[in-house]
């Protein structure tokens, strides 16, 4: 496929973990990329570690919690590229709160305005354009964490359980026009996101072995996929638990670390 009729996806969070190695698996298989980052000098860095083609590169530069700056770039993909058969929210932070503390509040509202508000943002300008097409993908990624709630991890259980909400009823709404939504929901993944974590992450994966799971669920349209399977069947479990079970279970487990408001 020539650069003009590849197939191209855009995916924000590119810079780093999950993003970074869902591009490489995209690129890998013929795709052309849109990436979106605000560290977006390390996107270009990495695109020329990996020898790809600038005519299968646009690199982006965006906050997704800038309403204003991540549904612009939305439409200038559009404009510069064409209109992507695969759109992923990917974009997220991470950090334990302590809802006693008031700064912590803040520390609420940057991880729901990133991991939610930017999210839906990411999707909005593309999903009339794939309507009057009747075709397009739009993919969520969420989190196991957004099964069930976690001590001193409750803002980024809060909004994975959110995302996990959101592209569901998208689903719904995108059906009638020929659209998939699909929700990723990763367990523990060999990512600068988890590797400060001071618990055991059972069934960790490194993240190329992720992105090529997520991406042939991707292509195939799966509504709903947690990767690995092993953590699909704990979540199941875990969801399953009476609450008196499953707190006594968590009981004393270490806290996810803070960080002082942004």
């Amino acid at each position: 496929m020539n650069g003009t009729t590849a197939p191209l996806v855009f995916i924000t969070g590119a810079s780093s973990g999950i993003g970074q190695a869902l591009a490489a698996r995209f690129h890998a298989q013929g795709w052309r990329l849109a990436l979106v980052a605000r560290r977006e000098a390390e996107v270009r860095a990495w695109a020329r570690s990996q020898a790809i083609d600038a005519a299968a590169l646009q690199v982006y530069a965006a906050d997704v919690r800038d309403i204003a700056a991540i549904t612009a770039t939305g439409r200038a993909c559009i404009e510069q590229q064409g209109l992507p058969q695969v759109v992923i929210a990917n974009a997220g932070i991470s950090a334990g709160i302590d809802s006693a503390l008031i700064q912590d509040l803040e520390v609420m509202r940057a991880t729901l305005d990133t991991n939610n508000l930017g999210l839906a943002a990411t999707f909005q300008p593309f999903i009339e354009p794939m309507r009057q097409r009747r075709a397009g993908t739009l993919v969520g990624i969420a989190s196991v964490a957004g099964i069930r709630g976690l001590p001193g991890h409750a803002a980024y259980c809060a909004s994975k359980a959110a995302v996990i909400a959101y592209c569901e009823s998208l689903r719904g709404e995108c059906r009638p026009f020929g659209m998939r939504v699909v929700t990723i929901v990763p367990g523990y993944i060999d990512t600068p996101l988890t590797r400060g974590n001071p618990y055991p992450m059972p069934f960790l994966m490194a993240p190329e072995r992720f992105a090529a799971t997520a991406m042939a669920a991707i292509v195939a349209g799966h509504s709903y996929r947690v990767i690995p399977w092993q953590m699909g069947v704990v979540a199941k479990l875990l969801r399953l638990l009476p609450n008196v079970v499953f707190d006594r279970l968590l009981a004393g487990r270490p806290r996810k670390p803070r960080r002082p408001a942004a």
